[in-house]
C-alpha cells in the first residue's frame, strides 16, 4: 500500500478528458503521450456540418464516416402511429413492436428510452456481397432531410444492394451500422450491454467501430459460435462459426457474467443421500478438447468390471486423486453407452460413458463458473425448428435458445428491458416471451424492423406474409398463444379466475405488444417553420394538423416528444363534455377538443397533472388560452402546461 502523499494539485486536464470521454468515447483517441481527445471528431459531433481534418491517428477510417456521424446527429421531426388493429392486447401490454427505418426510429427513442435499456441484441446483415443494406440520406441539407426522410417511398426503398464488386463494399455497410451504433448506445442503461452476431466478413471492421463507439475498456470480448454444419460453401474453409460481440456501457458497472444459466439442463433428482431432492446436471468427465495432461489420465473401474480410460492424447477433466475423492461421495455417474469416447484395455471401445453431477445450488453459488467464449448448441436449425413448429417460414433464423442464454449470463433483472432493432423474425420477442414463463420475470421488450418485402419466390410470400414485419408479428401472437397453453397445461391453476386468453390471472403473463409505425410528423410544415410561409398564406395557420391524423396518433406524439414511455397505460375520459387521455396516472394529461375553457380547466385542475397538453385552436382566442393558463397556475400550480 502507497501511505506517500502526491503533494500536488489535481491534474485538470486529465479529468476534462475524462468528462469527455464520458460523453463521447469515441473522441478519444492515442498519441505518442497516451491517450488524447480527437479535437477533430469532437468538432464533428458538435456540428451537423462536415468537418474536414487531416491529422493521422490510430483510428478506423472509410469514405463516409463523417456522414455517418453527421446523419446520426441530425434531428428528425419523424413520429411514430400507433396501430391498435395489429397489435396484441394494446391497452394493457407493456412490450413493442415498431415498423420503419430503425435510423429514425433510434432518434425518436432517445428521448423516452434515454439509458433505459439493459440489453441490447442485434443481428445486422452479414454483408456477405448478396445482402442488403439501408442506404441513407448521407450528405444531404438539413432541412432537405428532414423533408425526405419522412416520406413513405423513401423509407420503403431504403434497401439496396451490396455487391462485393462495389467500390464501396466495406464503406457502404460501415456508414450503414455506424450511426445506429451510436445512437443505440445511448440507450443502454450504465449496466447494460450490447451483442452483435456478425460474420468473419465484417468481424474486425465492426469491432474497430464498437471499440470507437464504446470506448476499449468497455470491450468484453468476442464469442463464436457453431451455427451450422456441412455444406462446403467456403472458398478455401468451410464456415461453420459466426461470432457475437459484446460490449458495455461501462465496463466497471457491468456484474460478472456466471454461468449458472439454463436451470433445464438440471434435469435430474437427487433420490438418496444429504442432497436428496436437489437437481443436478450430468457434465462428462472425459474432455476431448482438453489438451493432453499425463496427470490427467488414468485407469478407472467401471461397474462391471471394465477399466476405461481416455484415448490416447487425451485428458480427464480431473486428477486422479480427485476423481476417486468424488466418486466416493457419489457424485460420479457410470452409463452404459454404444457411442463411449472412451477406451479399454485392449484398445477397444469402452461401453461406459462418465459424468460428473453438478448441481445447480452449487452452480448457483459459484461466481467463479464463467461462460466460455465458444458457444455451442445454439445451432440455427434450433431456429428453424422452432418455426417450423409455428408453421412460420423464414430463412437463417437465430434460435430463442440463444438471447436466453445472453439474458441470463448479463444478468437481466426481472422489470428489464430488451431492445432488438434489426428484429427479422422476432426471435428476441419470442426469448423475452418464454424466459417470462420459465421464470416468472417481467422482462420487456422493443422490437424495430423495417417492412422490408419479402421474395416473391420465398415461402415466406406465398404463405401471405408481403414483408418481414408481418412474419415477425404473426411470431410473436403465434409463441404468445404456444406458450400460453403450455403454461396452462403445466399449472391450470392460474387461469381459473382468467377473465380472457391473455388473462393469467396470478402470473399475469404479458404476451401482448403494441405495434406502432414510423411516420413523418402529425403536424404541418408551417408548425416548424412559420417564417417561412408569407401573410397571404396565414390561413394554413387555421389548423396545422395533417388530414388523417387522430387522437392517438397526436397523443403518441406528445409521449415520446416529453420522454414518456410508450409501454405507459392510457386511459381515455371525458370531462365537460370533452374526451381527454390520461397517461400514468398524472403523469400526461391531454385533450385535442375544440372550445377548452375555465370550466373545462377547474374540472382537469381537480387530477393534479405534472404535464397538460391541448391543441391551439382548442380555444376561441389568445385572451381565453391566456385566462386558462392563468387559472391552471392558482388551481395545479406544479401542472406544466403546453399548446401544439
Amino acid at each position: 500500500m502507497n501511505d506517500k502523499l502526491d503533494l500536488k494539485t489535481t491534474d485538470i486536464v486529465n479529468e476534462n478528458v475524462a468528462k469527455v470521454a464520458e460523453l463521447f468515447p469515441n473522441c478519444i483517441t492515442e498519441t505518442d503521450q497516451g491517450k488524447a481527445i480527437d479535437f477533430d471528431l469532437l468538432k464533428q459531433e458538435l456540428n451537423h456540418e462536415i468537418i474536414e481534418g487531416s491529422k493521422e491517428r490510430y483510428r478506423l477510417e472509410w469514405p463516409g464516416k463523417k456522414e455517418a456521424i453527421v446523419t446520426a446527429n441530425l434531428p428528425t421531426t419523424n413520429t411514430l402511429r400507433p396501430v391498435p388493429e395489429d397489435s396484441v392486447d394494446f391497452e394493457n401490454t407493456e412490450n413493442l413492436y415498431i415498423e420503419g427505418d430503425n435510423l429514425e426510429v433510434l432518434k425518436i427513442l432517445q428521448e423516452s428510452y434515454l439509458s433505459k435499456i439493459k440489453m441490447i441484441y442485434i443481428d445486422p446483415p452479414y454483408n456477405t456481397g448478396r445482402d442488403f443494406v439501408y442506404k441513407d440520406n448521407f450528405a444531404v441539407e438539413k432541412n432537405k432531410h428532414e423533408e425526405e426522410s419522412g416520406q413513405r417511398d423513401e423509407m420503403d426503398n431504403r434497401l439496396i444492394q451490396n455487391p462485393e464488386s462495389s467500390g464501396r463494399y466495406h464503406s457502404d455497410w460501415l456508414t450503414m451500422m455506424y450511426p445506429r451504433l451510436k445512437l443505440a448506445r445511448n440507450l443502454l442503461n450504465e449496466k447494460g450491454i450490447l451483442f452483435v452476431s456478425i460474420g468473419e466478413n465484417e468481424l474486425t471492421n465492426l469491432d474497430a467501430v464498437l471499440c470507437e463507439i464504446f470506448g476499449q475498456d468497455n470491450r468484453i470480448g468476442i464469442v463464436s459460435r457453431s451455427q451450422k454444419g456441412g455444406g462446403n460453401k467456403g472458398k478455401h474453409f468451410n464456415p461453420v462459426i459466426d461470432y457475437i460481440l459484446a460490449y458495455s456501457k461501462k465496463e466497471n458497472k457491468l456484474p460478472f457474467f456466471t454461468d449458472h444459466i439454463n436451470p433445464k439442463i438440471y434435469n435430474k433428482t437427487e433420490l438418496s443421500g444429504l442432497r436428496r431432492g436437489e437437481k443436478y446436471a450430468e457434465v462428462v468427465i472425459y474432455m476431448p478438447n482438453l489438451d493432453y495432461r499425463p496427470n490427467q489420465r488414468f485407469w478407472v473401474t467401471a461397474p462391471d468390471g471394465e477399466r476405461i480410460s481416455t484415448p490416447h492424447g487425451k485428458s480427464f477433466r480431473w486428477i486422479e486423486s480427485r476423481f476417486r475423492e468424488e466418486d466416493l461421495k457419489g457424485n460420479v455417474v457410470y452409463n452404459r453407452t454404444n457411442n463411449s469416447k472412451l477406451i479399454n484395455e485392449d484398445g477397444k471401445q469402452a461401453k461406459w460413458i462418465l459424468y460428473q453431477k453438478r448441481y445447480y445450488l452449487d452452480s448457483l453459488k459459484d461466481e467463479k463458473a464463467r461462460p466460455n467464449n465458444l458457444f455451442l448448441g445454439f445451432q440455427n436449425m434450433l431456429g428453424s425448428k422452432e418455426l417450423s413448429e409455428l408453421a412460420i417460414p423464414f430463412d437463417y433464423p437465430k434460435p430463442s435458445e440463444l438471447i436466453k442464454y445472453l439474458m441470463f449470463i448479463s444478468k437481466t433483472n426481472s422489470d428489464d428491458l430488451i431492445l432488438d432493432f434489426f428484429s427479422g423474425s422476432a426471435t428476441t420477442a419470442h426469448a423475452v416471451l418464454q424466459l417470462n414463463a420459465e421464470d416468472g420475470g417481467k422482462l420487456k421488450f422493443i422490437m424495430v424492423q423495417l417492412p422490408e418485402e419479402t421474395d416473391e419466390s420465398s415461402e415466406a410470400y406465398k404463405a401471405g406474409y408481403k414483408n418481414i414485419c408481418e412474419i415477425g408479428k404473426e411470431r410473436i401472437r403465434r409463441a404468445g398463444k404456444k406458450i400460453l397453453s403450455e403454461q396452462k397445461e403445466k399449472e391450470p391453476s392460474l387461469f381459473e379466475n382468467a377473465n380472457s386468453e391473455l388473462d393469467t390471472n396470478n402470473s399475469k403473463l404479458d404476451i401482448g405488444f403494441r405495434v406502432y409505425r414510423l411516420d413523418s410528423s402529425n403536424m404541418k410544415d408551417v408548425y416548424y417553420r412559420p417564417q417561412d410561409y408569407k401573410q397571404d398564406e396565414m390561413d394554413l395557420f387555421e389548423d396545422n394538423l395533417k388530414e388523417r391524423r387522430s387522437p392517438m396518433d397526436l397523443l403518441t406524439q406528445i409521449m415520446l416528444d416529453w420522454g414518456l414511455p410508450l409501454s405507459l397505460k392510457i386511459k381515455e375520459l371525458s370531462i365537460s363534455n370533452k374526451q381527454f387521455f390520461q397517461v400514468a396516472g398524472n403523469s400526461l394529461l391531454a385533450c385535442f377538443d375544440d372550445g377548452v375553457d375555465e370550466n373545462f380547466t377547474k374540472d382537469i385542475a381537480k387530477y393534479k397533472p405534472l404535464r397538460l397538453v391541448c391543441r391551439d385552436k382548442s380555444f376561441t382566442d389568445d385572451t381565453a388560452k391566456e385566462n386558462v393558463k392563468q387559472l391552471l397556475k392558482q388551481l395545479s400550480p406544479e401542472t406544466e402546461f403546453k399548446v401544439i
